[in-house]
């Protein structure tokens, strides 16, 4: 499904949030602030919410969110709450798919056949 109108643009409002946290904790943990979690899985966690701003394999992304961050928390992690919080989402939005905006639905959108 790609939704398109308000629909749409709440996924990708959720989409946009969750990157910018992604992407925080995954710079912050690489320039070196003092914490509990492994840098790769945070690095891992913001790539794949690069993937995920841009909308382009969505439901990929949000399980590796979702799998990172679940990895995360049963590590030990310092703020459990943000982490569980993140893995929800990752998996909410790996089964509502990205939107009408986005490239998944560019590439595999609906189609249109002339006969």
């Amino acid at each position: 499904m790609f939704p398109n109108g308000w629909p749409g643009r709440g996924l990708l409002l959720l989409r946009v949030v969750v990157v910018v946290i992604l992407i925080h904790d995954g710079v912050a943990a690489l320039i070196g602030v003092p914490q509990r979690e492994s840098i790769a899985l945070q690095v891992i966690a913001a790539i794949a919410g690069v993937f995920l701003l841009v909308g382009l394999w969505t439901p990929i992304a949000g399980v590796v969110i979702a799998l990172s961050e679940t990895w995360i928390t049963l590590a030990g992690t310092d703020h459990p709450r943000g982490t569980i919080l993140m893995a929800t989402v990752g998996i909410a939005l790996a089964i509502l798919g990205p939107g009408a905006l986005s490239l998944d639905a560019r590439l595999f959108g609906r189609k249109r056949l002339d006969i």
